[in-house]
């Protein structure tokens, strides 16, 4: 939590001087530099800025590309856009789910995998696609979600032994 507290205070330094224009930039960048949005860094932009919390978490929640949550060691990322949807990204997410035994939004227990939906990837000539923590995988069935998952968690195990 030290870290984080740190990082958002470093980046509230990079925005010194600054107004409730530069809301979004700013969560933007301590979601960037910390991989969410805790409490405890809303309350800090929220003082940065003299704006209730209320106004942060309200502007936080409208938009989707906040999170709320610490994202997994992988996090999936599964494209709904239109042409992964038509190629079948409904049976691809499912099957991650029922894999990771999450809904989209959580990350696992252990903390090694999340799971989202996104509208899209922008890599529609692949569909459907899931990235992995930035790395794309192409052309995704159910099964090949579910060897995916099975191949990071084997990858995660064997480095954690290592």
């Amino acid at each position: 939590m030290i870290a984080q507290v740190d990082a958002v205070e470093e980046i509230l330094g990079e925005f010194s001087g600054a107004h409730r224009d530069q809301l979004i930039p700013i969560l933007q960048a301590v979601q960037d530099r910390c991989g969410y949005l805790s409490r405890e860094a809303m309350i800090r932009v929220g003082r940065h800025l003299q704006l209730p919390v209320s106004k942060i978490y309200g502007v936080a929640t409208f938009y989707n590309q906040f999170r709320f949550q610490p994202v997994g060691r992988y996090h999936c990322q599964v494209c709904r856009g239109t042409a992964c949807h038509v190629k079948g990204s409904a049976g691809v997410l499912d099957a991650m789910r029922q894999q990771l035994k999450i809904e989209p939004g959580q990350t696992t227990r252990d903390g090694m995998f999340s799971l989202e939906v996104v509208a899209c990837i922008g890599a529609c000539g692949l569909a459907p696609v899931i990235s992995v923590s930035g790395e794309f995988h192409a052309a995704q069935t159910p099964e090949s979600a579910r060897r995916l998952v099975a191949r990071y968690a084997k990858e995660a195990t064997t480095h954690a032994s290592a």
